[in-house]
């Protein structure tokens, strides 16, 4: 049984539902000053996804302090109450990725009341913030890099010529897309022809997930080996026709190939990737674009980066 506190939680859903961020007051129920702020962060811009995350972590504190209670009300003592309820009384596992999102929530919301002027003081100040150092993915080293490439196009230009691994291999290790959306690619996603050159169109079928849908320049070098492929396979719709499983044995292969001591993956083709972008000086925002993820995920992503180049340098 869930260790509640016995505050009052009745708060109507049209006043939270219908409540402007400018009638946000002291005396405002937290379950509508919360659908307030999800308003707030929408008209910032932020992803669907963002508003949800966080909105959803103020509605479990909601949940244990009372939806109805004013902001007003809620001291420090009460967030730092809700944080042990979460992680020792809750009987759900709380990871440390999830309990750090969530100090983060907190204190995003009760500064946005802080600085709006709703609230005089703000009770999550003196909740400490906890740091995840989560650890950093494995990297292919820019030799590594070179021994995999030219060992997949020793497949290509063999005695029975086969371009699949190298457009394979030399796509992930520029495009740093995910192994999902590899698998998702299809035909007309690939346009050769576009004004800025060539281009590839990451597409979401899922509404929910089109705040992920983008476009990655090629490089033209790629072309070759590409219509090489095109011509010795003849896919018609998606560009790899094959399970997971098999494009992951090929890479398996080609480092085998390789005699790489690393086993290479695609999570290894991506992260390489977006670290060889960052070597490389390419602007921030536009390698936070490319790998398809907001800007809240960057700061966790930015500082693994900035990591993997320290212990990568050459």
């Amino acid at each position: 049984m869930s260790d509640l506190p016995l505050f009052s939680s009745q708060s109507t859903s049209s006043e939270a539902d219908e409540l402007s961020p400018f009638q946000v007051k002291p005396t405002t129920g937290l379950s509508a000053a919360i659908a307030a702020w999800g308003k707030v962060l929408e008209a910032e811009g932020r992803s669907i996804h963002t508003v949800k995350a966080f909105t959803a972590d103020l509605r479990l504190v909601a949940k244990f302090i009372g939806g109805g209670v004013s902001i007003g009300a809620i001291g420090t003592h009460d967030l730092k109450n809700f944080l042990d309820w979460m992680l020792n009384k809750r009987g759900v596992s709380c990871s440390p990725k999830t309990y750090a999102r969530r100090v983060t929530s907190i204190k995003s919301f009760f500064r946005w009341l802080t600085q709006a002027g709703v609230l005089d003081e703000n009770p999550a100040t003196a909740v400490p913030q906890q740091s995840v150092v989560s650890p950093l993915p494995t990297v292919l080293t820019p030799d590594e890099v070179e021994a995999a490439l030219t060992a997949a196009d020793q497949l290509r230009q063999g005695d029975d010529p086969d371009a699949r691994s190298y457009t394979l291999l030399a796509l992930l290790l520029h495009s740093a897309i995910k192994k999902g959306e590899c698998m998702n690619i299809h035909l007309n996603h690939i346009d050769l022809h576009s004004p800025d050159g060539p281009v590839l169109f990451i597409r979401y079928g899922d509404v929910r997930k089109r705040y992920k849908e983008r476009k990655i320049p090629l490089p033209e070098t790629w072309i070759p080996a590409y219509r090489e492929y095109l011509q010795q396979y003849s896919p018609t719709n998606k560009l790899f026709p094959w399970s997971p499983r098999r494009l992951e044995y090929l890479l398996e292969d080609i480092g085998e190939t390789a005699n790489l001591e690393k086993h290479l993956s695609f999570d290894m083709c991506r992260w390489t990737a977006a670290l060889s972008h960052y070597r490389n000086g390419m602007d921030h925002d536009r390698l936070r674009q490319m790998l398809g993820i907001s800007k809240i995920q960057w700061r966790e992503v930015g500082k693994k980066l900035s990591r993997l180049l320290e212990e990568n340098c050459d």
